[in-house]
């Protein structure tokens, strides 16, 4: 196959032209400027290396500019900050905060959830929004020192430390079990000022300068969104879409979103790039366009779900079902004039409960869109998996899919045994009554297990609330006598009304098609699966992917390589007992889920099915 770099270039210049045709006639629309906050915040700008594994990390400095530059923008009405998994000190968030305090423009804010930090940033602006189902972990503070002495004595290592000055205490991490008296005060110290000035920063923000009431609701934490809502710690208990809808009637229909305003952008093609390059004849290779003629789109939701964009490699594999993603690709189906059906095939054990219910709503816009909705369920449609499924026009199962599990997990995993059998010790400090209710260092006591639970039900309750509002009239029994954690197989959940049909998933597209009452159509994936050279150019080449990332390289978690139970046992087990040891390799990654996301929405249980 030969290119024409005449045609490139010809292409290229016909483009700048109408571009700036465009610009002469243009008129000014009404903008909002949309910043998100995930990943490192750096002090320090990287070098310019030509290339990024995906967005390169943002800067203090260059946020703070960009939001600056958006108060003087006569053009901009509003700014919209959302949040994925930020990495910033305290000092960076108060240096936001005034950002945001003397922006010049309103400044909405949408999360999924609220940690301490990250509320006392959002605190700043006009208007917080939480997505329903989501939490305001607004704990205080919870800090612990490590002290490796016993350690280091088992392996025979004297450590011989001189240090100047009673509260200069880096050294005591390795010669003592425990702070010194100087060490414990200095840290108490420490906290009371930054306690104090995350409750100032939230009164003066919030409560008039009630720094008392701004305690109790510290020492009574955490909250659902809702309950944050009644509190006034937040605004608004809404999914993202209809916080965007309150900005169109506020502002204007022909309002626009400028995603990474302020953001320098280089040319699309840059020939000085090599990946740029492959990227370019990857788009000229594949020759794919997206068909406009009647099409059924399909969804998968794959794999454990949790909150997030999915991170696939190049070399095959992905990070399982992650709400932001499927979101993403669900709202595509209901966007695009094209599609008149969506397939949503669910292959999933479940995981989180917010993530489940982010993808839950978005499936309920594309109904409100008018489209059939039929989901496939394939192996296990089970809790979560169930959760993001109840809402569909028609629910067809294999007879012998595991579904149901209509239930909420909740829990921590606790490590003090581990640390200690290998000498190291942790020394807890604490700001707020509740801040070490997720720590691993102890399990729960009367009062937070209450509280924990007391959260949970209301998960379950909306959970419930979800399956009877769309499968009445369908179900056989009362929905307490079939939730609890109950699992069954896809025949034994026909017969209960929990779903529509048995069948395959060419039966799930063939409703599809009779609900849409379509004769001739297409099918489509969404997102549509991308060659080689599409995701090393978006990746490497600088060009922003809207439903992958790119990642050459596993996440860590609590069960990483490295350790004795992943290079040692499992590859043992997986030669003398694979079933079990793919079982045991479901549960980590299910103690994993519980680690990350605390209540989930998972199986009672995991089983081996033998087919001897």
């Amino acid at each position: 196959m030969r290119f024409s770099l005449r045609r490139i270039a010809t292409s290229m210049c016909l483009a700048m032209a109408l571009a700036g045709t465009t610009a002469l006639a243009g008129v000014e629309t009404s903008k909002v400027a949309v910043f998100h906050l995930n990943g490192p915040l750096l002090e320090r700008p990287m070098g310019d290396m030509g290339f990024s594994f995906g967005d390169q990390p943002e800067t203090l400095k260059g946020l703070i500019e960009r939001f600056h530059k958006a108060g003087k923008d006569d053009s901009i009405k509003a700014v919209l900050l959302t949040v994925g998994a930020p990495g910033m000190g305290y000092a960076q968030l108060e240096e936001l905060r005034e950002a945001i305090e003397s922006c010049g423009k309103p400044v909405y804010v949408h999360v999924d959830s609220l940690q301490t930090g990250m509320y006392a940033l959002a605190c700043a602006a006009k208007h917080v929004s939480v997505t329903p189902t989501g939490d305001v972990w607004l704990l205080g503070f919870y800090s612990e020192g490590m002290y490796l002495r016993e350690m280091l004595d088992k392996i025979h290592v004297e450590p011989d430390v001189v240090h100047i000055g009673d509260f200069k205490s880096a050294g005591e991490t390795f010669s003592r079990n425990g702070p010194s008296e100087a060490a414990e005060a200095n840290m108490n110290w420490l906290l009371d000022g930054m306690y104090e000035g995350l409750v100032k920063n939230i009164a003066d923000s919030r409560f008039n300068g009630d720094a008392e009431k701004v305690k109790n609701i510290i020492d009574n934490a955490p909250y659902t969104a809702e309950k944050a809502l009644e509190l006034g710690l937040i605004d608004s208990v809404q999914h993202r879409q209809d916080l965007v809808a309150e900005l169109k009637k506020k502002y204007g229909d022909d309002l626009k979103f400028v995603h990474g305003f302020g953001k320098k952008s280089g040319p699309d093609i840059d020939f000085n790039n090599p990946f740029a390059f492959i990227s370019l004849i990857g788009d000229l290779m594949s020759g794919e366009k997206e068909s406009k003629e009647p099409s059924i789109a399909i969804v998968y939701v794959e794999g454990a779900i949790s909150t997030g964009q999915d991170e696939v490699s190049p070399f095959g594999g992905s990070s399982g079902a992650k709400s932001t993603s499927i979101r993403k690709a669900l709202d595509k189906a209901t966007a695009d004039d094209s599609v008149k059906a969506v397939v949503l095939r669910v292959d999933s054990p479940g995981g989180s409960a917010l993530a489940s219910e982010i993808i839950y709503d978005a499936t309920m816009r594309v109904k409100a869109a008018g489209k059939p909705l039929v989901v496939s369920m394939g192996n296990v449609a089970a809790s979560g998996g169930y959760y993001v499924s109840c809402g569909a026009d028609k629910i067809i199962a294999d007879p012998m899919t595991i579904t149901a599990s209509i239930g909420v997990v909740g829990g921590k995993v606790v490590t003090t045994g581990m640390w200690d059998s290998i000498g190291i010790h942790w020394h807890p400090y604490q700001r707020g009554k509740q801040a070490a209710i997720m720590s691993t260092a102890r399990a729960w006591n009367d009062n937070e297990r209450t509280r924990i639970m007391n959260w949970m039900d209301e998960v379950y309750g909306i959970f419930k609330g979800h399956i009877v509002k769309h499968r009445e009239g369908k179900l056989s029994k009362p929905i307490d006598e079939m939730a609890g954690g109950r699992v069954f197989t896809g025949k034994q959940a026909l017969e209960l009304g929990l779903v529509d049909e048995l069948g395959s998933m060419r039966d799930a597209i063939d409703s599809a098609a009779d609900l849409a009452s379509l004769g001739d159509y297409e099918l489509r994936v969404i997102p549509r699966p991308k060659n080689i050279f599409e995701i090393f150019g978006d990746g490497l080449g600088g060009k922003e992917s809207e439903n992958v990332r790119v990642s050459l390289a596993p996440k860590q978690g609590l069960f990483t390589a490295g350790s004795p139970l992943l290079d040692v046992v499992l590859p043992l087990l997986k030669t003398l007992d694979p079933q079990r040891a793919a079982a045991l390799n479901t549960a980590l990654m299910k103690l994993q889920i519980l680690h990350d996301e605390n209540i989930v929405l998972m199986p009672a249980g995991d089983w081996v099915i033998r087919s001897n």
